[in-house]
Formats: structure tokens, sequence, C-alpha cells
């Protein structure tokens, strides 16, 4: 089999993925057409495309939910079987056990791992305190806001040290404000870990204030239609990133881009509900 050594290759390559899935009428459907992306060790990408053009359906590739119908999909230079442990997914809606109190909810990965249960604990309050959230320990999910949720699932998260972080639309739910906050906080913590990312998103500007690279994918069944480099330089403040120059530059360019596919895709969903109709 072909390995790559540790630390060199890719972290993450779909090679021309074709994903077919049967519809509910019966009729085969495909939600990506030869699909190629390439994530290097510790980059982050963003993924942007109409609604329904398969973006989550890449995410499920390459955690191996998914298998793919035509082509390779491989993780860290190995063919993907079943979900890895270095894998983390950071979903669009809340991920917590509402029975468990905030430590709880964090310390659950380490404890199912095997992890000593001081040790893992003692790690779980030093990932709350880099989330802001020391005091909050016995709290419960339905005690806090939002982007305390989230706050609490980035922990959830970073404390199993994922060599992957996959996340679906993590913050789309929470009001514009927090969103941004939450940008930096995931730009913090991504700079400490260096996991590689797989970021979903509808947002644009939520894509460019994050990403190294952006694949823009085209209407369903979706491939890669264009893929830009984020050439702004790091450490990013996403709250002002907004404002640069370049960003809007960079901005105006994808969307051109991305407005066409975009359109594309809200005819394509036109034209299956007058289909669907009696």
């Amino acid at each position: 089999m072909d390995v790559a050594a540790p630390g060199t290759g890719p972290a993450i390559e779909l090679i021309n993925v074709t994903r077919r899935f049967m519809a509910p009428n019966g009729r085969s459907m495909t939600a990506l057409r030869d699909f190629t992306m390439t994530v290097a060790r510790g980059e982050f990408v963003a993924v942007v495309g109409p609604t329904g053009c398969g973006k989550s359906t890449t995410l499920n590739l390459v955690t191996g939910l998914t298998p793919p119908s035509a082509g390779e999909v491989r993780v860290m230079g190995r063919p993907v079987a079943g979900i890895g442990e270095q894998i983390g997914f950071v979903f669009q809606t809340d991920a917590l056990f509402p029975w468990r109190s905030v430590i709880d909810n964090v310390v659950a990965g380490p404890l199912y791992r095997g992890r000593p249960k001081d040790e893992a604990y003692a790690s779980a309050r030093q990932w709350l305190a880099r989330v802001n959230l020391s005091g909050h320990e016995s709290k419960y999910p339905h005690q806090l806001s939002g982007g305390m949720r989230k706050r609490v699932a980035l922990a959830q998260t970073f404390i199993n040290g994922p060599q992957i972080l996959l996340m679906d639309e993590p913050f789309s739910a929470l009001d514009v404000q927090t969103r941004v906050m939450m940008h930096d906080e995931l730009l913090r913590l991504w700079s400490q870990s260096k996991a590689s990312v797989v970021f979903v998103t509808h947002d644009l500007e939520e894509a460019i204030a994050l990403a190294d690279k952006v694949y823009v994918l085209t209407a369903g069944p979706a491939t890669v239609k264009s893929v830009y480099t984020i050439d702004i330089p790091r450490p990013r403040v996403a709250s002002e990133i907004r404002y640069d120059a370049r960003f809007v530059e960079i901005s105006r360019t994808i969307w051109g881009d991305l407005r066409d596919e975009v359109l594309r895709g809200a005819s394509r969903e036109e034209a299956l509900v007058a289909e669907a109709a009696p």
C-alpha cells in the first residue's frame, strides 16, 4: 500500500471523486462529479458554493461516513477506511449533551479515548480557560448563550488534538457580532494547533477572512469551478480584515465567480420543484 511518510504529503486528497445516491423517487442523483481537492498539512481551506451543491458531502467523504462512488479519498496519505481519531468535527447545530455540564461535555472525548480521569479533567479546565469559559464549568448547555455553546464545542474538539478539523457552517446560527468574535477565537486556536481545516460555509466573507485557500464549487452536481489563494498576511483579525483593500478586491473577484453558480443553482431548484409537482 502506498503510504506517505509521517509529516509529509497532503493531509487530505479527494481525487476525481464522484458521489451518487438514490433519491426517494428511486432515481440516481449525483452530488459530486470528478471532484478534486487537496489540503496541505496545517492549511485552512474554505469551501463555498450554491445551496445543495454537495459541500457537506465533501466532509462526509473525508470522515468515511460516505464512501465515494468513484475516485479516491486519502487522509494523511492513506485511503479512508472508517472514521479516524485524528479527525475533529464541528457541526452547524450544537453537538453538546444537554444532560451534561460544560466540563463533562469537554472531557467526554478524552475519557472515551482512555485518558486518566484526573488528567482529562485538568486538560478540560485548561481548554475552557483558553476559550474564556473559566467559571462556567458546572453550567449546562441550556444556561449558555449561542456563542458560549460554540466555545464549548471548540474546546470539546481541540482537546482531542485533531490533526484534521472539519467544520460544517459552524457559526451560521449566530448573530453577526458573535460570529465575528468566534472567527477570531477559531483563528487563535488554529494558529496554536496547526490542524488542517476544511470549513464549509455559505458566507463568502467568512471564507476569505479565515482561509488560506477558497474552493468555489459549481451548482450540483458539484465539481471544482475555481480555487483562490488568499494572500492576506497572517495573523488576521477577522473583525478588522473586512475593511482591508485587498480583502475587498478578493471578495469582488470570487463573488463574480460564485454568483453565476448561485443563479444556476436557483434555476436548478426551481426546475426540480416544477418536475416534482403533480
